[in-house]
C-alpha cells in the first residue's frame, strides 16, 4: 500500500551507486516526505533495487517520464504500480491527450491505492531559447500553461512545473490540481543546473503541493542535518 508523506519534501536520489542511496535513505528517511528515484537510478538497479532503498514504508515518487503510444503507457503505469506502488508516477505531457488518458485509465485501476499522474511540462533545466530551439514559439509561462491544461482536462491529477510557474498554474486550474515542484534551493545554495529556481518557503507559499530537493540535501555534509532543517523550515 502507499504511505502518507510526512511532510511535502521528496528528495531526489538519483544515484548510480545502490549502496550510497540505500545509506541515504536511511538517513534520511525520518525528515523527509519520501524519495524520488528516476531513470538513472532504475536503469542501473530496477525494481529491486528501488525496493532496496525505500523498504516498505518510505513513500516513493517513481519519476520515468514515461513518452510513448497510449498502450505502451498505461502497461507501464500498470506495471510500475503494482510492482513498486509508488505514491507518484510521471509521463510526458506532450505525449498528448490520448497519452496522458491512458495513463489516467492505467492509474485508476488500482482504487485508492493508484499512484497520482503527473505530466511534466517544461523541464526546469530549459528556458526560452531551449524552447525555441526545438520548435516551441512559446514562452515557458505559455508552454507550461498549455500543457498543464492538456492534462487536466485528460486526467491526470497533476503537473511537474518550475517555481516560477505555481502561482499562475494554480490560479487557472485550481486548488486541487496537484503540483509537484523540483528547481528548489534553499537560501544560498548553488542553483547547478536549474534555471527557474526558488526556496522551500516560496514555492510552498505560492500553492506547490510537493517539492523535490536533491542536491542540497544528498551532498551536504550531514543529508540527515540538511533533510530535517529544510523540513523544520517548512512547518
Amino acid at each position: 500500500m502507499r504511505h502518507t508523506p510526512s511532510n511535502p519534501v521528496f528528495t531526489a536520489i538519483d544515484k548510480s551507486d545502490l549502496d550510497l542511496a540505500r545509506d541515504l535513505a536511511s538517513r534520511i528517511a525520518a525528515h523527509t516526505g519520501g524519495i524520488k528515484l528516476g531513470k538513472e537510478f532504475v536503469t542501473a538497479f530496477g525494481p529491486d533495487g528501488v525496493k532496496a532503498v525505500v523498504g516498505d514504508h518510505i513513500p516513493l515518487f517513481l519519476d520515468l517520464k514515461f513518452h510513448d503510444i497510449p498502450n505502451t503507457v498505461a502497461g507501464a503505469v500498470r506495471s510500475a504500480a503494482a510492482t513498486l506502488q509508488p505514491n507518484m508516477l510521471t509521463i510526458h505531457a506532450s505525449g498528448g491527450p490520448a497519452m496522458i488518458r491512458a495513463a489516467a485509465d492505467a492509474a485508476a485501476e488500482f482504487g485508492e491505492n493508484r499512484p497520482l499522474i503527473l505530466a511534466v511540462t517544461v523541464l526546469t533545466s530549459m528556458d526560452e531559447d531551449d524552447l525555441r530551439a526545438i520548435g516551441v514559439d512559446a514562452s515557458p509561462r505559455e508552454q507550461v500553461l498549455r500543457l498543464a491544461r492538456l492534462a487536466r482536462d485528460n486526467g491526470a491529477d497533476g503537473v511537474i512545473c518550475s517555481p516560477l510557474e505555481i502561482a499562475d498554474i494554480r490560479a487557472e486550474l485550481g486548488p486541487d490540481f496537484k503540483l509537484v515542484v523540483p528547481g528548489i534551493r534553499p537560501a544560498g545554495s548553488d542553483h547547478g543546473d536549474q534555471k527557474r529556481v526558488k526556496t522551500p518557503v516560496e514555492a510552498l507559499s505560492d500553492g506547490a503541493d510537493y517539492l523535490v530537493i536533491g542536491r542540497p540535501i544528498t551532498e551536504a555534509e550531514d543529508p540527515a542535518t540538511a533533510a530535517r532543517t529544510i523540513a523544520e523550515s517548512l512547518s
